[in-house]
């Protein structure tokens, strides 16, 4: 009989801050008016609070590192950015009277090993950097009208602890969070439905109650659900009582009549607002806002999305946003994420950490399905430069293995607690890769020289070389060190399924074949695979009774085919979505790559194209081009089409976007499109045909010799023609400057987009000269960085000039805290016309 798992929730999705007068009350910004230094060595300080009129004034979230330049002497695996050790502090007056009111304070991501105090008195530490953790204020409050100190200290020393850019500092929102003593914690809601139908829904609302009097207290525990629409749909209210010093968990249950769905096209939110109320006076407001959605995943068959088959057209991605680095803005996340939307992508696995609670808020929104995934490493560590096992042992590498053992239960409850109530999560997974660190494994396939760690190419493009009961003997036979992967990923997964009986747990799956008989497989409900298709078809036929995907992959056809001809591989995470920093080890001056959809800047790659093409359901037809001698083919001189020198020269790759090059230069022409024939032609004469159902890859390619002038391609039947081109550009005479926001929001967060491209007097862009731009801005705003996307610019982001790449380059402005007027953007570069790009700022 085979397995088949159910998954049925209502998620719910904590806000960000306050959204009505009841909730600020509760809720407080802050991120504002804190104090920041760099400190000489790691050295806890002992005299606190510290004396910090001479240090620099910041608000958060804050990203220290991105603020340095990239130098060659530092580690790739990072960037080429420092850590370093840093400390903050903020003064603030008692916000309640600690009698009546308790106060915490909730941080939601500070890279890394941060310690805490208030008042000089330590409220705890936190060696994870990507765990969000909060503390109780009261009984360390000022109670005689003076100023209370909050010091963090951030010991990121140890800067090569992860394999790509981390960050470093309070890089994420902090929240004061005040509470009558009788109140409902932090996290302190879960809501699912048993039951959801066309007409009704049952939403189960689990609240837990805190009573920290001194007394037993009868209240009034009540529960509003409104629409989008600020419609009342479902109330709930029950007379309880609570001992004093006692928690309680107690559940509620309403029904939703005729409930809007939570999906991936029409992502609808209601509110729930939950009170407490002691002789009829509502002393705590928790807003949660959520979705109702109904997910399995069922083997053999798939996946299914409020009963609809659904195929998740994911990308993995990284934490950083580019010159913002890791202190990304909501409206940084909010471009890239509705670009990526618009090539298609449904899915986002957050590689290889949680993510913060404002990313996940955008997915809800936004309509995107999360995998949320935990940890990189498990007991024993990778190597942060090489992958894999470790290699490397210095100082500045020790990373999250050195305190997984006493730290991971707590980071994964955290976390989950946090996030278990958002709708667009729908996995989670437990880890990346973690095989590659128990040796065992690699010696069991049969495709590693054990002598000199070298790993055969067969590993990836052979199938498994024994048979199921052959690999499960010879794993059997194989020695254990002191941790069994089985064994932790079990711990590990019992955790979860505590917390969150209502999602399937995965894992990213490296030695997929060695793990399905080695008992890790058996720990999670969905084994993932990365990079290891070629196993995929033994894995079903050998393992009908698991239910098996792919959690990671380049994203090539080859891979998205086996989504396509097998409905219960039902996923695949491209790797990855978005350019990122790190993993360039020794690759000066790279100091990021992988991105195959949106370089760091955010631009539109070529991937971006292709990934239309085969996942939006709307005719496309785009054009790429890059000099012959570049590409991996050769002219056929007798048929003049493209021949490939191996089968990865048919991987598409981030092509120009332009026609211009020498005179009589070979430049292979790729289109991507979904037609089944497209037409090339060259200034009016027709190239010819290439047809879908020649092509491996779905990329049609004519070899053409450059003339100056127009390349067009055009499909389609009768009446329903489409076209497109790119036209020779002359020499550039101006910048176009564009943005995607002219009106700012006057709240200290909102952002905005400065594009500016080179153009030639018919306006077309300039992608093959590039100058040195200026960003001057007058007004209030600040200029966040510039980039030009490049994956080799190691000009500093922290700037306000820098010279463009493809004749292109980004600047973000953010607005001031009740900021007011116009803001002037003023773009410049030697020998153009000054451009000016002027903002509305906005109190509401």
């Amino acid at each position: 009989m085979l397995f088949t798992a159910i998954y049925s929730c209502v998620a719910v999705a904590q806000t960000n801050g306050p959204t009505n007068a009841q909730t600020s009350n509760r809720e407080q910004d802050f991120n504002f008016d804190w104090k920041f230094t760099l400190l000489s060595d790691t050295t806890l300080p002992s005299q606190l609070p510290l004396v910090d009129t001479k240090w620099r004034d910041v608000r958060l979230p804050h990203d220290w590192s991105v603020e340095a330049s990239f130098d060659e002497a530092l580690e790739g695996a990072t960037g080429y950015l420092p850590g370093g050790v840093g400390v903050y502090q903020k003064h603030f007056k008692t916000p309640a009277n600690p009698i009546e009111k308790s106060v915490f304070v909730l941080f939601d991501g500070v890279y890394n090993n941060a310690t805490f105090w208030l008042n000089g008195q330590q409220l705890g530490i936190n060696p994870y950097g990507y765990s969000p953790v909060y503390f109780e204020l009261t009984d360390k409050l000022k109670t005689d009208g003076t100023d209370n100190v909050l010091t963090v200290h951030v010991d990121h020393s140890r800067y090569v602890d992860s394999r790509w850019y981390t960050g470093s500092g309070i890089y994420r929102n902090v929240k004061l969070i005040m509470v009558d003593k009788l109140h409902i914690p932090i996290w302190g809601t879960f809501v699912t439905t048993p039951e959801i139908s066309k007409n009704e829904a049952t939403v189960n609302i689990a609240v837990k109650v805190i009573n920290d009097s001194t007394e037993a207290s009868d209240f009034q525990l009540s529960t509003v659900i409104v629409d989008n629409e600020g419609k009342k749909v479902a109330q709930s209210s029950q007379a309880l009582s609570i001992n004093s010093s006692n928690e309680l968990t107690f559940t509620q249950t309403l029904a939703v009549a005729n409930p809007k769905l939570w999906d991936t096209h029409t992502p609808n939110l209601y509110k729930a607002l939950t009170t407490i109320a002691r002789s009829n006076k509502i002393i705590d407001t928790y807003e949660s806002p959520f979705g109702i959605r109904h997910i399995e995943f069922i083997n053999n068959q798939g996946f299914f999305l409020n009963g609809k088959a659904t195929q998740m057209q994911g990308v993995s991605l990284h934490h950083d946003g580019g010159l913002v680095g890791a202190a990304v803005p909501k409206g940084v996340w909010k471009r890239r994420l509705q670009k990526l939307k618009d090539a298609g992508v449904n899915a986002i696995r957050t590689a290889h950490n949680p993510f913060s609670a404002e990313f996940l808020t955008l997915c809800d929104e936004m309509g995107f399905l999360v995998q949320n995934e935990f940890f990189d490493e498990f007991d024993y560590p990778k190597d942060k430069r090489l992958n894999k096992h470790e290699r490397h042992n210095d100082y500045i590498s020790r990373g999250y293995t050195e305190h997984f053992q006493q730290w991971a239960k707590s980071d994964l409850t955290r976390t989950m607690l946090r996030d278990r109530n958002h709708p667009s999560v729908v996995q989670w997974s437990l880890g990346n890769e973690i095989e590659w660190t128990y040796l065992n494994y690699r010696e069991v396939t049969g495709f590693w020289d054990t002598t000199n760690d070298d790993i055969s190419d067969n590993f990836w493009g052979g199938a498994p070389k024994f048979t199921v009961e052959e690999l499960r003997q010879r794993y059997n036979d194989t020695p254990k060190k002191e941790f069994v992967l089985a064994q932790t990923a079990k711990k590990l997964s019992n955790w979860t399924r505590e917390l969150d009986p209502t999602r399937p747990i995965t894992t990213n799956m490296i030695i997929p074949q060695v793990s399905l008989v080695s008992g890790y497989a058996d720990a999670v409900d969905i084994a993932g695979f990365s990079y290891r298709n070629v196993s995929l078809t033994w894995a079903l036929q050998n393992f009908p009774d698991k239910h098996i995907t792919i959690n990671e992959n380049p994203g090539t056809w080859d891979d998205l085919l086996y989504v396509y001809q097998y409905p219960e591989i039902f996923s695949q995470f491209m790797w990855t979505g978005i350019d990122y920093m790190g993993e360039m080890h020794k690759k000066w001056p790279h100091k990021s790559g992988w991105g195959d959809i949106l370089d760091l800047a955010g631009f539109p790659m070529q991937g971006h194209n292709y990934y239309k093409s085969v996942w939006v359901n709307e005719p496309h037809l785009s054009l790429g081009t890059l000099p012959l001698s570049e590409s991996g083919f050769a002219l056929d001189v007798k048929t003049g089409l493209a021949v490939s020198d191996s089968a990865r020269a048919y991987w598409w790759r981030d092509s120009n976007r332009h026609w211009n090059y020498q005179q009589g230069d070979l430049v292979l022409v790729e289109v991507a499109s979904n037609h089944a024939m497209v037409e090339l032609m060259l200034n009016g004469r027709s190239l010819g045909f290439r047809s879908m159902s020649e092509s491996p890859d779905r990329l049609l390619r004519w070899v053409v010799p450059y003339e100056e002038g127009e390349l067009l391609a055009r499909a389609g039947f009768k009446n329903q023609e489409q076209t497109t081109s790119l036209s020779t550009a002359g020499k550039a005479v101006s910048l176009h400057v564009s943005t995607d926001n002219i009106d700012l929001l006057a709240d200290g967060y909102d952002v905005a987009h400065i594009v500016v491209q080179l153009q030639d007097s018919q306006g077309t862009p300039v992608m093959t000269e590039n100058v040195k731009l200026s960003f001057e801005v007058q007004g209030a705003a600040r200029l966040l960085g510039v980039d030009n996307g490049a994956s080799d610019n190691i000009q500093d982001f922290q700037s306000n000039s820098l010279v463009s790449a493809k004749g292109r380059a980004l600047a973000i402005i953010q607005s001031e805290l009740h900021g007011s007027g116009l803001v002037k953007v003023i773009v410049s570069a030697d020998g153009f016309a000054e451009q000016v790009l002027t903002f509305t700022l906005n109190r509401t």
